[in-house]
C-alpha cells in the first residue's frame, strides 16, 4: 500500500513539473477607447486570423473577464451574494488552462488542443487563437446566477475586444460533456458558455 501510495505522490509531483504554466504580465488597467465609444463598436465577428495574442493582451483581457480589482479582492465583475464561485478556462493552441487571478496566471490543465471541442460545426474556432470557456458550480437556487455571471464576464470581454480591435464572438454550440471531461471538471460543475476571440482577418 505504502509503494503504491509513494509512486502515486512521484506521478503527481512529476505531471505537476511537467505542466507548463503561463506567468502572465501585470493587467493594464487603463487606456483603450472611451466607454460610450465601445460600447457603440462592440459586435459580433466570425472571422478570426490565426495569430496568437500577444501576453500582455492576453492578461489584460483576462483580467476584464475575471481579474481582481480592488484590495479586498472584489472582481472586475459583479457576482450574486458575492459568491465569486466563477471559473474562465482558456483553449489555446498548446493546451487548455484555467486563469488564476489571485496570482496573475494561467494553470495548465492539459496538453491537447481543445478549440476543436468548442467548434461543433463552426470551423473557425478550430484556428482562432482563444476561447474562453465559462464554468460555475450547478446552480440549485432557482435564480441562474450561474448565467448572470458568465453574462457579465463576457459582456466585459466583448467591450475589451470593441476598445482594442479584437474581434469576438459568444457561443453555445460546443460539445458541452465533451468540454466538462477533458478540462476534468466535477459533477458539480457545469460549462455555461463559451467566447471566441482574435485578430480580425
Amino acid at each position: 500500500m505504502k509503494k503504491i501510495l509513494l509512486l502515486t505522490f512521484f506521478c503527481l509531483s512529476y505531471a505537476t513539473a511537467q505542466a507548463k504554466d503561463i506567468a502572465l504580465p501585470r493587467p493594464e488597467t487603463s487606456g483603450g477607447m472611451p466607454l460610450m465609444e465601445a460600447v457603440a463598436a462592440r459586435r459580433t465577428h466570425r472571422e478570426f486570423s490565426p495569430r496568437r495574442l500577444e501576453t500582455q493582451t492576453l492578461s489584460n483581457l483576462l483580467w476584464t473577464a475575471w481579474g481582481i480589482s480592488s484590495t479586498d479582492g472584489k472582481r472586475t465583475i459583479p457576482t450574486a451574494r458575492n459568491q465569486q464561485n466563477f471559473d474562465v478556462y482558456v483553449l489555446l493552441d498548446d493546451g487548455s488552462y484555467i486563469y488564476d487571478a489571485q496570482n496573475n496566471q494561467l494553470r495548465q490543465i492539459g496538453d491537447k488542443d481543445l478549440r476543436p471541442l468548442a467548434a461543433t460545426s463552426q470551423n473557425f474556432v478550430k484556428t482562432a487563437p482563444l476561447t474562453l470557456v465559462f464554468v460555475a458550480p450547478k446552480d440549485t437556487s432557482g435564480h441562474n446566477y450561474a448565467a448572470l455571471h458568465a453574462g457579465s464576464a463576457y459582456q466585459n470581454v466583448g467591450l475589451f475586444c470593441a476598445a482594442f480591435g479584437l474581434n469576438n464572438v459568444v457561443r453555445g454550440l460546443i460539445d458541452y460533456d465533451a468540454l466538462h471531461e477533458a478540462l476534468g471538471l466535477s459533477a458539480e460543475q457545469e460549462v455555461i458558455t463559451s467566447q471566441t476571440i482574435g485578430y480580425p482577418q
